[in-house]
């Protein structure tokens, strides 16, 4: 089955919006990031390699990628190629490993090679655009930031949680919505909703603590019926 085309066809209230956000944490208190980092630059790599993979698939990779190269410096030391020998098993790992190279390089030369905490200069990093800066930004650095992402860009649309045409849209429409001091742990509630609960295909709102408040029009109430197994 996949997914009808139907989304919400208003905004949520403030109200409303708290109370959809509430059910999410209420639902999953300790929420956080699937990327596996010990630090800020791992996690800037992992998030700068997680375009268009999977967190599992970039974690499988780095795992082996920062027992060589745990810091820029080190990463620099082994280049590019180096560098894509570990990540060859994720999407892009070409262009990949030509910015994570060039990261570590700007890193060293403009900031001591350390990872900067601002969005200007995270967002002149090669590799970082808008999204990965508020991911840094928020898991990293404590700030109240909103990443979104295609499950968080669905999510804003399908419930009316924040509807837009452009993430830009959708990222503007969450903080005006969502209250300030749940802005920094929504950005991890939503995501894994929108990756385990409210599916692309075929979102199961059977099981969504949140489906009082949601706006999505054609919900599913109803989980489908198991599949029946063959039998010798």
């Amino acid at each position: 089955m996949t997914d009808a085309p139907a989304t919400a066809k208003r905004a949520m209230s403030k109200a409303a919006a708290k109370a959809f956000i509430t059910a999410l944490a209420e639902a999953n208190p300790d929420a956080e990031s699937e990327l596996v980092f010990r630090n800020p630059f791992e996690l800037l790599v992992s998030v700068v390699l997680s375009a268009q993979a999977t967190d599992k698939s970039v974690n499988k990779a780095t795992k082996g990628l920062f027992e060589e190269a745990p810091d820029p410096t080190s990463m620099a030391a082994i280049g590019e190629e180096g560098i894509a020998r570990h990540i060859r098993t994720i999407g892009l790992w070409r262009a990949k490993a030509h910015n994570v190279d060039l990261l570590c390089h700007q890193l060293l030369e403009r900031h001591g090679g350390q990872v900067p905490s601002d969005r200007a200069s995270l967002e002149a990093l090669a590799g970082v655009g808008r999204k990965t800066a508020n991911v840094v930004m928020n898991v990293a650095f404590g700030a109240d930031t909103m990443a979104v992402d295609t499950h968080i860009f669905r999510i804003g649309n399908r419930t009316g949680l924040a509807p837009g045409k452009t993430v830009r849209q959708v990222e503007d429409g969450l903080v005006a919505r969502i209250p300030k001091d749940m802005l920094r742990p929504a950005h991890h509630w939503l995501i894994l909703h929108g990756r385990y609960v409210c599916k692309a295909r075929a979102p199961e709102c059977w099981r969504c603590p949140a489906t009082t408040w949601c706006l999505y029009p054609d919900k599913r109430m109803a989980a489908p019926p198991a599949r029946k197994t063959a039998t010798a």
